[in-house]
């Protein structure tokens, strides 16, 4: 059974740095800058600045709405990098993209450090995959500039997190950890109207809890805040289609389409370009009136 959706989906307004970010009109498509040499699926293709700052034009280009620049991968069994590398790698990228792009940048950083200077470079939004939990810091940065924050759920780090994680009810586990989350940053003198909540497909997660998640993705609704998902390329699609990392187009957009069905308010992608017709498509059918 598909969750209801239509053109009920709630609408929010996020306060940024140079004007509002609105969710629930449309679906917005964050388009996945990885200035890394060892991302799962493009680690190394972006990873000189001139290279990043072209493709973060092009994807705007395409129709993204929001250009997400990480530094550091986070694939399963990865290692953490100093703040110093990560800022060496992302900062010069955002403040080249800033005063060129009309959309909004978002820092792809667990680190408070790099998420102040990712920010004092022209970021607008910081997407944390810890939720606020690896840095204790990260809260206060984010209540001192008031930005949005993706706060995405993730069991273990991404050195441990696919070492075997177990759920008893992943959607249930989920929420209550959203919760807790927007607890902490309101303990810090944040907002919770500021909070965009992320599930975390492939972080902690075998690949059945993957597709629980979206098939129930409408149930974080009950958080009364938007959503944001992020499925391109990810090892539950090989694991469905027994497909390699390269050859998922087809597979994520289809969560892609799925996604927005169920109530995502933003997709995180690799390839803009198609996942712009998907979500345009599926928004024109959900807001169809007779």
């Amino acid at each position: 059974m598909i969750c209801p959706r239509g053109g009920n989906r709630r609408s929010f307004s996020l306060r940024c740095s140079q004007g509002e970010l609105l969710l629930g009109k449309k679906t917005l498509v964050m388009g996945v800058l990885n200035v890394t040499p060892d991302s799962f699926s493009d680690g190394g293709l972006f990873f000189k600045p001139t290279r990043a700052i072209e493709h973060g034009l092009k994807m705007a280009e395409e129709g993204a709405d929001i250009i997400d620049v990480g530094g550091e991968s986070t694939r399963p069994g990865s290692d953490a990098i100093s703040p110093e590398e990560e800022l060496e790698r992302i900062i010069p990228v955002v403040a080249a993209l800033s005063p060129q792009l009309t959309i909004p940048i978002s820092a792809d950083t667990y680190k408070s450090r790099v998420a102040e200077e990712a920010i004092e470079a022209g970021a607008q939004i910081v997407n944390d995959i810890s939720g606020l939990r690896f840095d204790p810091q990260m809260p206060s940065v984010v209540v001192k500039y008031g930005c949005p924050v993706i706060m995405m759920h993730v069991k273990g780090t991404p050195k441990t997190m696919q070492d075997n994680p177990q759920y008893e009810d992943v959607i249930g586990e989920i929420i209550t950890y959203f919760r807790e989350g927007i607890e902490i940053l309101e303990r810090a003198g944040g907002d919770r109207e500021q909070v965009i909540v992320d599930p975390g497909i492939g972080f902690g997660k075998r690949a059945q809890d993957n597709l629980v998640i979206l098939n129930r993705l409408n149930e974080l609704s009950v958080l009364g805040r938007p959503i944001s998902v992020g499925t391109s390329r990810k090892s539950f699609i090989g694991a469905v289609l027994g497909r390699d990392v390269g050859d998922r187009e087809i597979g994520t957009l289809a969560s892609v389409a799925v996604s927005v069905v169920r109530g995502a308010h933003v997709v995180r992608v690799h390839e803009v370009a198609p996942a712009r017709q998907v979500v345009d498509m599926v928004d024109a059918v959900s807001n169809a009136e007779a």
